[in-house]
């Protein structure tokens, strides 16, 4: 930890590690929040996309489920579908990093329920963070990138202009990475940071479009487990899905454009944060200049 750089660059409050009332996704599936939404995710098959599924389900949304293999597809919708026999869900094999596999997976969405209201970007990849990428395999290091921010470039793409047609959201599953200077690895970080900068251009040029990157905590997934981070897991993959759903119910729209931590209480950002991010331009990338 002592060689991470740039972990104190965060907002100065009290972390979370649980769900907390004002994200309650409770609140969402006695409303049915998202009955007569389209929601498109990502990376759906396991973890952070399988619960966020499920919570959006539970809300009364229609799913479209995309990841690699069809087999850990079919698990995800029979899960939903156990929970919830007449939820709506229909699966899509894509690889994020293939352009006309995206605009497919898109275009399938579109052929089968008319719409999309909003698209949550969250397949990802992380290598070993075990030694300087001098000493790893070049393009391994370049994969990284082609997974992260192109595979969201891809996505995010080919809906934008179905989202527009609806005043949609966006959601990118970034990481409080983004932010450090951790030794071992540069990839993921170079691939969020870059994410978080390609959110904000995607909020500057479609108003309309709502966009958010978040960072979904550290979850004890096998994606975190095969990063071999020096930081342990110590979030319930519940927190991240709910922040989530409070961030595409339109609560939160000031937050727009820019990132947001799930270990943020957004009740507190709001009331003691809000005018200042507003007024500051804040939770964006920015070079520092020193006082």
């Amino acid at each position: 930890m002592e060689s991470i750089v740039g972990i104190d660059e965060t907002l100065p409050i009290a972390e979370v590690h649980n769900i907390y009332p004002s994200i309650d996704p409770h609140n969402h599936y006695a409303a049915q929040t998202y009955s007569g939404k389209v929601v498109l995710i990502t990376g759906a098959s396991r973890g952070i996309g399988l619960e966020t599924a499920l919570q959006y389900a539970r809300s009364g949304a229609s799913l479209s489920l995309a990841s690699r293999q069809q087999a850990t597809l079919d698990d995800s919708k029979n899960a939903i579908i156990k929970e919830l026999p007449n939820a709506q869900v229909i699966t899509i094999v894509t690889d994020v990093k293939d352009v006309k596999q995206a605009e497919a997976a898109v275009k399938a969405t579109i052929a089968h329920y008319g719409k999309l209201d909003i698209l949550i970007a969250n397949a990802g990849k992380v290598r070993p963070m075990d030694k300087p990428f001098s000493e790893k395999d070049p393009v391994g290091w370049w994969e990284i990138l082609e997974i992260n921010l192109r595979g969201v470039y891809n996505f995010v793409h080919f809906a934008i202009p179905e989202l527009q047609k609806t005043k949609g959201k966006i959601l990118v599953i970034s990481s409080a990475a983004a932010h450090l200077r951790i030794p071992a690895a540069s990839e993921y970080v170079v691939s969020k940071f870059a994410l978080n900068r390609f959110a904000e251009f995607v909020a500057l040029e479609n108003p309309d479009i709502k966009v958010f990157t978040i960072h979904p905590g550290v979850v004890d997934t096998a994606m975190a487990r095969e990063s071999l981070a020096p930081i342990p897991p110590q979030d319930p993959v519940a927190l991240p899905a709910a922040t989530i759903l409070y961030l595409t119910s339109g609560k939160a729209d000031y937050l727009s454009g820019r990132y947001v931590s799930v270990n943020w209480d957004l009740s507190i950002v709001e009331r003691d944060w809000k005018e200042k991010i507003i007024k500051q331009n804040g939770l964006v990338n920015k070079l520092y200049i020193p006082n």
